[in-house]
């Protein structure tokens, strides 16, 4: 069995690339109905040349597509692009988005310490491949090593492409491809300047790197960053093969490179599809990374992507569509403090990766809002500190608007001799910690008040900062990060998201060589390990982990390892207790880890599943009543909704449940769920227990409350009847559905609202 794993680790806004100045032009993404494609024409690529003709006579193809969409992408200007739009054959023609970057331990906190008997760790692991469409690859990285691995795998069609500082006998067997995508990217922002980046697959930014061997790196011995989380690095599908996908440049990524790029990688033969992208909800057939990722669902690949860094706001998520794994972001139980010591003998903890030491010794503390002339002078801006007032002494920034490295910079450009980094409202007690370029530490909201308040009333402060290198074993762990984006999805409230959470804070794994670990120009430290954070860290574990259940289950379907990896998250931490959101401080919720936090040794025997084709995202389709014209932009068919049939969304055979009520409706509301599980297991008999939080709010029935499976593969049908009462506007109402034989239990969160 050959598995690929193809992984994109870009995050996006929600903005268009903006047109280059060429007589107004810009980028456009067409998509076009293959099958109304004229008898005249042998070729879609000469159909596709033609329409662009009709209506531009200097317009060039920059891109044709034919795996993951139908159409091509070109530079038009408003008027061409209107005018295309309307002739025959053209389903949509899409301003192109750019999107931007967003950003040891692991698995042994996620129970993979030891190879397990469980997971394979020779074939049909080996057969693996891992791609990744980031920012290109470091390939002197240790963590593509290729020791002990033998042939690239027979299946693989994939190159490995020569460029700027690259070429093909920089890939071996453990990183078997690289190629790079840059047509979009050139064709708004002018040539790569090759002075400042490499024109090839090279990673001269680490992003892709990282998540590269996050999901698939080689097993090093000794990894750390200047001492911090020191052990071995290795990827969750270790024995896996690399290929790199390089769609990101220093001016942003762009949809037209990463089609291209999905386009390449699926026709490689990719099992697997990570996204660590978003950029917020929009309706599906507009979705570029929907559209494309349905395609490679049909094709039986996983598509997991990132929930987003916009939390802790509500309804922050991007990639709702349910034939893709949305993964939001939790904490390990490592932490790397280091406290401020104040001149009145108090304590406060923080974080850092500082790679030097500290005298202990208190020095001069200043605010720098106070030492500074200008309006945000609190924000340690650059230029913005008055060296005079900052000299020898440890400075307090607020977090915010420019990045927290930086600000440190800011602080020793003007001779400060150390920076506390104070979060405000909007970080709350979210910690991360960061490699900086002078002593420093970023401490909460409310140690920062408490150091403000200090700093305000006392006529000379000081402070100290100590460093106290790397402890394991916190506890709670893991906790859901305040950066990850929350649900509800406003786009089909009946479906919730995120799906789940996987470590995606303090993550350490391998690094490029052309910059630092802060990514800086200033930063001249060359490091082969960084620790960053974000939902782009947490997207790759579960690539990983769904390459790993793909190996040992080759007959699974996406839809079935998705519901593997739900229904056995956890939603209570080693301690005991539900697992908490670090924006809060109290107990998250499904609209913050959706299942829950990946579990995935559990996930590998999980009794039951919940199974979906194509046939029931299309019926899902016309549950939204999408026009044919919308559906065929989405799954490149032509396909009508059956006019007589009734389309349900809660039909659609989920592992979770959700639902909007109106809150304005007077009186109670009923739904009714229909689901199927399958059983990978043994034999046995199941009994559900449906488990409302609040009683008064909703009552739940399930018919029949028990499935006995005699084999594998056999299914059984049951019903949920949920009736909610009336409630106040924005209530919000959780429980759990729990399927369980006495020694499998196949868990599903449930989430209701009311608007």
């Amino acid at each position: 069995m050959k598995i690929l794993v193809l992984v994109l680790a870009v995050f996006c806004f929600s903005v268009d690339a903006n047109g280059d100045g060429q007589q107004g032009r810009r980028t456009y993404i067409v998509h076009m109905a293959k099958s109304q494609m004229p008898a005249a024409f042998q070729h879609h690529a000469h159909w596709y040349e033609s329409s662009l003709k009709s209506v531009s006579g200097s317009a060039q193809i920059i891109y044709s597509y034919d795996t993951v969409v139908h159409g091509f992408s070109a530079r038009l200007t408003a008027r061409e692009a209107e005018s295309l739009e309307s002739r025959p054959g053209i389903l949509s023609v899409l301003p192109e988005l750019r999107y931007e970057l967003h950003t040891t331990r692991t698995p042994e906190f996620l129970g993979l310490d030891k190879s397990s008997p469980s997971f394979p760790d020779s074939d049909p692991a080996n057969e693996v491949v891992v791609g990744v469409l980031d920012t290109g690859v470091w390939p002197e990285s240790k963590s593509f090593d290729d020791t002990g691995l033998g042939p690239v795998p027979s299946g693989w069609r994939g190159a490995c492409e020569s460029g700027t500082n690259f070429t093909a006998s920089n890939c071996n067997s453990k990183l078997i491809g690289a190629r790079f995508f840059s047509k979009g990217y050139e064709a708004t922002m002018g040539p790569v300047d090759v002075s400042k980046e490499s024109k090839s697959p090279r990673d001269d930014d680490g992003h892709g790197t990282h998540t590269a061997s996050t999901a698939a790196g080689s097993p090093v011995d000794g990894a750390n960053l200047f001492g911090y989380a020191p052990g071995t690095a290795r990827g969750m599908a270790a024995r896996a093969r690399v290929a790199a996908y390089k769609v990101c440049w220093a001016g942003g990524c762009f949809s037209s490179d990463i089609l291209a790029a999905m386009e390449a990688a699926v026709g490689d033969g990719v099992n697997v599809l990570s996204l660590s992208l978003g950029g917020g909800m929009s309706d599906l057939y507009r979705d570029s990374v929907a559209i494309g990722a349905f395609a490679a669902a049909e094709k039986g690949i996983f598509v997991s992507c990132s929930a987003g860094n916009a939390g802790p706001s509500s309804s922050s998520l991007s990639n709702v569509a349910p034939w893709i794994a949305t993964v939001g972001a939790g904490t390990l139980d490592r932490d790397f403090p280091a406290y401020v010591s104040l001149g009145n003998g108090k304590n406060f903890s923080g974080v850092s990766l500082y790679s030097g030491s500290s005298k202990g010794t208190l020095l001069p503390f200043v605010y720098a809002g106070n030492v500074s002339n200008a309006t945000n002078g609190n924000l340690c801006m650059m230029g913005t500190l008055d060296p005079e007032k900052v000299k020898g002494k440890i400075v307090l920034c607020d977090r915010g608007v420019n990045a927290r490295a930086q600000k440190g910079w800011v602080v020793k450009l003007a001779g400060g001799a150390g920076m506390v980094l104070a979060n405000t409202a909007a970080n709350g007690e979210e910690l991360v910690a960061d490699a900086h370029l002078l002593p420093a530490t970023g401490v909460g909201e409310k140690s920062g008040d408490a150091i403000k308040s200090y700093l305000f009333s006392d006529p000379n402060p000081t402070a100290t900062i100590l460093f106290e290198g790397t402890k394991v074993g916190i506890q709670p762990s893991p906790v859901v990060a305040a950066f990850s984006s929350r649900g509800p999805n406003i786009i089909t409230p009946q479906i919730l998201k995120p799906d789940m959470i996987a470590p995606g804070v303090n993550i350490l794994a391998g690094w490029t060589g052309a910059v630092g670990p802060t990514g800086l120009a200033v930063d001249d430290r060359r490091v082969a390990f960084n620790i960053i954070s974000g939902t782009s860290m947490s997207c790759p574990h579960v690539s990983g982990l769904a390459a790993l259940l793909k190996a040992a289950h080759a007959d699974w379907s996406p839809a079935a390892i998705k519901s593997a990896l739900m229904t056995t998250a956890y939603v209570t931490s080693k301690n005991g207790r539900k697992l908490q959101d670090v924006a809060t401080g109290k107990d998250s919720t499904p609209y913050d880890h959706g299942a829950g936090h990946v579990d995935p040794v559990s996930a590998l025997n999980p009794g039951l599943v919940y199974d979906l084709t194509v046939q029931d995202y299309l019926d899902f389709l016309c549950g939204l009543n999408y026009t044919s014209n919308q559906i065929n932009l989405l799954t490149r068919r032509n396909y009508t909704c059956d006019s007589s049939k009734s389309y349900s969304l809660y039909d659609l055979n989920y592992p979770s449940f959700a639902a909007s009520f109106d809150s304005m409706s007077g009186g109670s509301t009923t739904i009714k769920y229909t689901r199927t599980l399958t059983n990978v297991g043994s034999a046995g008999t199941y009994k559900a227990k449906a488990s409302p939080d609040s009683a008064g709010a909703v009552k739940i029935a399930v018919e029949p409350d028990t499935l006995s499976f005699s084999k594998a593969g056999e299914k059984k049908s049951f019903t949920v009847t949920v009736t909610g009462s009336t409630m106040p506007l924005n209530t919000n109402v959780f429980g759990r559905l729990e399927w369980s034989d006495g020694k499998t239990t196949v868990r599903s969160p449930m989430a209701f609202s009311w608007t």
